[in-house]
């Protein structure tokens, strides 16, 4: 019976076994090895790698992202802190107009007292006038007396119109202003009582109202507004 002969393996068999049981090792080492951030070296893993959403912006460094890196819109004004923000080189200067007193230009008069124009319109009362509950008051009557009808339409072809008595009577208690002897007319109707008779409130030197004829001449003064 003959024996089995074995053969010694080759030294280039030897090396490849080597090599072979070596990466075998080396594939179970990074198998069980954990990676986390610390083991990835700086700037070694480009932006495009990363899972769209996987990196909350809570993991982000303050001021890595430049302004210029984000999509226009994307930031809501609701997302912005109002406090962070600057003020605005115009709304200081309209602070400071706050308290004007005298606007040249008012769009909104409410609280400018002597603005002198309102929408591009002349704001202000004529030499002859005062202003006075919101308009301008004639400081003087009128030189010629006329029928009520007249002076209404008098003081129309002017923008104005006859003032109410009540007025009329406070206006005169101004200083340098008085009543006309005779009366002032007014622009509140009455009745006298007669048939087809209509009565105008006058009011006297002495601040008293009174009816009188529309028909009867009297002297007047007119309001016109402040608006030229």
């Amino acid at each position: 019976m003959k024996r089995w002969k074995g053969h010694r393996p080759s030294p280039a068999l030897l090396i490849a076994c080597v090599a072979l049981f070596v990466a075998l090792g080396g594939t179970v080492v990074g198998a069980t090895k954990k990676i986390d951030g610390r083991t990835i070296r700086v700037k070694s893993l480009p932006g495009n790698r990363l899972q769209v959403g996987s990196l909350p912006g809570n993991r982000l460094k303050p001021g890595t992202i430049p302004g210029s890196r984000l999509a226009p819109g994307s930031v809501k004004g609701e997302q912005v802190d109002a406090s962070s923000l600057a003020q605005v080189p115009s709304a200081a200067h309209a602070d400071s107009a706050d308290s004007a007193r005298r606007a040249q230009t008012a769009i909104v008069a409410d609280q400018a007292d002597d603005a002198t124009t309102i929408n591009g319109r002349s704001v202000g009362c004529a030499s002859t006038a005062r202003e006075f509950a919101g308009a301008c008051w004639d400081l003087r009557a009128s030189t010629v007396a006329l029928t009520a009808p007249d002076a209404a339409s008098a003081c129309a072809d002017v923008g104005g119109e006859l003032p109410d008595a009540l007025a009329l009577g406070v206006f005169a208690d101004q200083a340098g202003i008085s009543i006309t002897t005779g009366g002032e007319w007014t622009k509140e109707v009455g009745n006298l009582g007669a048939p087809g008779v209509v009565s105008i409130a006058t009011v006297e030197p002495d601040g008293s109202i009174v009816g009188a004829d529309s028909k009867e001449s009297r002297r007047f003064r007119c309001v016109t507004p402040l608006l030229a």
